[in-house]
């Protein structure tokens, strides 16, 4: 057996296992159910296979089938496959500014750290801060429709500020 031939047959099952240790997959399924999600991917050319999905500490979606991920093989084995990052070029915000950051989904919402402020967009839906029992801010605020109580508009406050009378020789001060 001539030498090169020995150093393949000795390295060739080293080199298969370095092969298999990272692959680009495509999402099939989510299991959001569990404490560590799981994800059905397709690998190049091989038939879908089960991955636990590691997210940062703090985020977590549930992404789309068709997302796109890098999938590793823990030792090598593709027995077991963990997704290590996930992607849906379909929904991602583009032509963001260096050191922007943003938060969004499928629909259109976002919240946009950008260079000039923080912007959030609803795509239509609405705001809900819940369980707050206290909502402060230092600034002025500016609200483009009514602000609400639970039972009356701003609008409706005004009528009955301006319509309250004590009486007596001046005028009465409504407000606008």
């Amino acid at each position: 057996m001539n030498e090169e031939r020995k150093w393949q047959r000795m390295l060739g099952p080293v080199w298969r296992r370095m092969r298999l240790l990272v692959s680009r997959g495509v999402l099939k399924l989510v299991d959001d159910a569990q404490s560590l999600q799981s994800v059905q991917v397709t690998l190049l050319g091989e038939s879908p296979a089960w991955a636990e999905r590691f997210q940062s500490y703090g985020l977590t979606s549930n992404p789309h089938p068709g997302a796109e991920g890098i999938v590793a093989s823990v030792g090598g084995a593709r027995a077991h496959l963990v997704a290590i990052a996930v992607d849906d070029r379909r929904y991602r915000l583009a032509s963001l500014k260096t050191g922007e950051v943003a938060l969004y989904d499928d629909l259109g919402q976002s919240v946009h750290l950008t260079r000039d402020g923080i912007v959030i967009k609803g795509a239509g839906l609405p705001l809900a801060f819940v369980e707050c029992p206290v909502v402060t801010m230092d600034g002025d605020l500016e609200v483009a429709g009514n602000v609400r109580d639970h039972t009356s508009t701003m609008q409706d406050m005004r009528g009955i500020y301006n319509s309250h009378n004590h009486g007596g020789a001046g005028p009465n001060q409504g407000m606008v």
